[in-house]
């Protein structure tokens, strides 16, 4: 929100730092379901100032505080009992998750005043089309799937407040560790109901490199030496893992996945309802959160047109949530990216011109890969674009429905489409580890159904009859891309499909009946 923003937007790192350190500040309680608002404020007061609080509902009411100063925390700490033994015996780790109760309950004719709940997911897509369909142009509805779809305010604390809470558990055993959110949840692209991406960072740099050169002695540290990287941060989330599942309250389903290519460990965090997955520090996945908050905070348009073909393609099928052969939706984000930066004058830069603007302290070398580029946004130039969204939209199926895949790859660093360096059916290089191609999961039948509705996406926009759709109050626009085609009008769609073989036909089929097998194996390739 333009509000919060003041003269100028905020680097990636100050908003990070700065959420994390709200984060320090908050606790989670579970209220009885007659809260009365200014009573427990009220309260909670006597322990120091509330700085910002807000109810959101979750198997019963819960409120997240966050106060002014650390130290009320350790204040309601004090005041907070143990859970009475009875039936359980409880592990008596005291964390910032409390339970309150009313000693006196009230009784039900007491005036209420109804509690302001926060919603935590977004609405059904059938809800959203009705919501669509009252709009009057596309761009505003494309404005309106972003509103519903966007991660709020309070869904960003609840995500910091979650890393902030496993965090309390790393410190036990590495007292100066950081769990962070990375993906969605940070890169400004994040869905409500999406799955917290966090890791653990022990890297507080900056600060020893300087007091080291003091002195007459080389000092370092005995620590444990293990073969490998990978052993480590594999015994390293073991042992959280098993610390979560024990002791960790409101931690469910924690599943350790340690020979993925990036170990991780999975599971349920109860108390503010989020899917979570730790994994230790990837500096480059930081870098593209990074990327992708630079891009989302340039130009309005990006976010927006980037939720709109994500919303597009799960409702026709082509990305899901299980892993499989479908397009991820961080591979037609590169592609909405791509897109941009190929308009005329460009709405988006490269990266190639990112890092051009970047200086000294933007420099970082990762692994052999030079993922350097600038990080204050007032040094990047707007675009000299304006096109509508309701142009963008129509120009994009346009351009994905006639590229050519056979040929090209999608490059981001320059901007351009290069020749393939190998014969994936779609290539789109990795921005930072330039041997990569990120999209090489997608199979030739799931960028062919990929390419048909995108076709099908842009015949609809163009034959359009707005005023006679809205008339007979038929879905137009935005709101008629996002019902599912082939009901209708199904000899078009072979049509679409004109050129591609009827063995890959047969392939596509098998691949959507595959749909949910795959939902077992899930977890890898964030």
């Amino acid at each position: 929100t333009d509000a919060e923003v003041s003269t100028r937007k905020k680097t990636f790192t100050e908003v990070q730092t700065e959420r994390l350190d709200q984060a320090e500040r908050t606790v989670l309680i579970k209220c009885p379901s007659k809260i009365n608002e200014k009573k427990l404020l009220q309260y909670l007061s006597s322990h120091g100032n509330v700085k910002s609080h807000f109810f959101f509902e979750n198997r019963g009411i819960s409120a997240l505080i966050e106060f002014s100063e650390k130290s009320s925390i350790a204040s309601l700490q004090d005041a907070v009992g143990i859970p009475g033994a009875s039936e359980h015996h409880v592990v008596p780790f005291k964390s910032r998750l409390f339970t309150f109760t009313l000693k006196n309950p009230v009784s039900q004719h007491m005036a209420e005043t109804p509690l302001h709940l926060s919603p935590q997911c977004h609405i059904p897509v059938k809800d959203l089309i009705q919501k669509l369909c009252l709009a009057d142009s596309i761009s505003s509805q494309m404005y309106i799937l972003l509103n519903e779809y966007q991660l709020t305010e309070e869904n960003i604390k609840l995500r910091f407040l979650a890393c902030s809470l496993v965090r309390d558990f790393t410190r036990a055993y590495f007292p100066d560790s950081t769990v962070k959110p990375f993906g969605s949840s940070v890169n400004t692209f994040g869905k409500l109901g999406s799955d917290v991406d966090m890791f653990l960072d022990f890297h507080d740099t900056g600060k020893h490199t300087t007091k080291m050169k003091k002195g007459p002695f080389e000092m370092e540290y005995q620590m444990k030496r293990l073969p490998s990287e990978r052993l480590a941060t594999q015994r390293i989330l073991s042992v959280i893992g098993d610390c979560l599942d024990n002791f960790g309250p409101g931690c469910a389903n924690v599943q350790k996945i340690l020979h993925a290519r990036c170990p991780l460990v999975k599971f349920s965090h109860q108390p503010t309802g989020f899917q979570c997955d730790l994994s230790v520090s990837n500096s480059i996945a930081i870098r593209s959160s990074e990327l992708l908050y630079i891009y989302g905070c340039l130009d309005s348009r990006v976010r927006a047109l980037v939720f709109t073909i994500r919303c597009w393609a799960r409702v026709h099928g082509l990305t899901n949530s299980a892993p499989g052969t479908w397009i991820t939706n961080f591979s037609l984000t590169m592609l909405v990216m791509f897109f941009l930066q190929k308009r005329s004058p460009p709405i988006i830069p490269t990266l190639d011109q990112l890092k051009e603007l970047a200086d000294e302290k933007d420099k970082h070398i990762i692994g052999g890969y030079d993922c350097s580029f600038v990080s204050d946004l007032r040094k990047i130039k707007p675009t000299k674009n304006t096109e509508t969204l309701d142009v963008l939209l129509g120009e994009f199926f346009e351009y994905f429905g006639n590229f050519d895949f056979r040929r090209n790859s999608i490059n981001l660093r320059k901007g351009k489409e290069v020749n393939k360096p190998e014969s994936s059916p779609l290539y789109i290089w990795n921005p930072f580890e330039q041997d990569l191609n990120i999209s090489k999961n997608v199979n030739q039948p799931q960028l062919e159904k990929f390419i048909a509705m995108a076709r099908e996406s842009a015949w609809i926009l163009q034959k359009e009859d707005k005023t006679q759709q809205m008339i007979n109050k038929e879905p137009w626009g935005l709101a008629a891309l996002l019902i599912p085609f082939g009901k209708s009008n199904s000899s078009r769609m072979k049509n679409r499909m004109k050129g591609i073989g009827s063995e890959t036909i047969r392939s596509l089929l098998d691949s959507l009946k595959l749909n949910n097998a795959n939902s077992q194996q899930k977890a890898v390739g964030k």
